[in-house]
């Protein structure tokens, strides 16, 4: 199932999608309908030049959501929420569990709308998906720093294209969730809507903030691509270390070109990315899918266990054999 769209001005996202799959839309609100699947996609108008569109839903079909690049610019900045739940009982399943994790990683987004961008929702999973859309200027008046450097200048001031991608961390996944599962019945749910949208905005420009001030490049879509297929060699094998002239090579790129679009795009450098990626799985393997402290570090290349404890308690704060305790 695929559905394609290009945001244009005065574009509605359910309207749209609604007339698509032949779906009634009320209050811009559409029920998805049982032969698709559960749930619903809501649009709200949070003030002029900033909405806030939610999907919370679980298709039978894997789903494929794609944005086009408009024709004309625009000063409307795109921050997509994507954070996706295991499939009822699939933790029983490790390896299922595993490789969804792998492949379904949640994520936010921040992106010039001119760049096209494609999400794939698998099928059978609970889907928690947030996207705001809101103007440069709004969003440097809500932001109003006055420091401005590094990722927030480009957002804020660069004409030239930008992307950028940040952990979904557990306290914006928790606010997505809340949002999403709001009692249309509650008489201020407009105001709640308003509040939680700008506590998403608060929470994730309180991490791009850390970031470094480098200068920033421009990137383009193959650029995007090409870091993308970099990522997902990185997590296809968290038991080896990357090789950066491999990586280089298999995406295309200059090595040093690829170590400082890498890090400007996810944060971090390709070495510290693997390291923080290879400790969250090492946690979901002892948390979620049944591991002993011994399976998961040797799964992910650890010799010796000492070794790979004291990482654990550096990244998570506790040894590996109390987080699995801890509820």
């Amino acid at each position: 199932m695929t559905f394609e769209f290009t945001v244009q001005p005065g574009f509605n996202f359910v309207k749209s999608f609604g007339e698509y799959f032949n779906i009634p839309v009320f209050n811009n609100e559409l029920k998805i309908p049982s032969h698709m699947g559960e749930g619903h996609i809501k649009m709200v108008d949070v003030e002029p030049g900033f909405k806030f569109v939610l999907h919370h839903y679980t298709l039978k079909e894997e789903f494929h959501l794609k944005r086009n690049s408009p024709v004309e610019t625009s000063d409307l900045i795109s921050i997509v929420f994507n954070s996706n739940e295991l499939p009822a009982g699939s933790a029983v399943d490790r390896e299922t569990a595993i490789e969804f994790l792998k492949n379904n990683g949640s994520s936010i987004q921040v992106a010039s709308t001119a760049i096209s961008t494609e999400t794939i929702f698998p099928a059978n999973a609970e889907i928690y998906f947030g996207v705001i859309g809101i103007r440069r200027q709004l969003l440097a008046d809500l932001l109003r720093v006055d420091q401005v450097n590094g990722p927030l200048e480009t957002i804020l001031h660069s004409d030239s294209l930008f992307f950028y991608h940040e952990k979904m961390h557990p306290e914006v996944a928790r606010v997505l969730k809340l949002v999403s599962e709001i009692n249309e019945q509650n008489k201020l749910s407009d105001l709640f809507y308003s509040i939680k949208a700008h506590e998403m905005i608060y929470l994730l420009f309180d991490k791009l903030l850390d970031r470094d001030n480098e200068k920033q490049s421009p990137v383009n879509k193959a650029d995007i691509d090409k870091l993308y297929l970099i990522r997902t060699a990185i997590l296809a094998d968290l038991g080896q270390p990357p090789h950066l002239n491999e990586l280089a090579v298999m995406a295309g790129l200059s090595e040093t070109k690829m170590k400082h679009l890498f890090k400007q795009t996810f944060g971090d450098t390709i070495y510290n990315f693997y390291q923080n990626e290879r400790m969250q799985e090492a946690g979901f393997l002892l948390k979620h899918a049944g591991y002993s402290v011994s399976e998961a570090g040797y799964r992910l290349g650890f010799s010796n266990l000492s070794h790979f404890s004291r990482l654990f308690e550096k990244h998570f704060g506790t040894t590996p054999k109390k987080y699995t305790l801890v509820g």
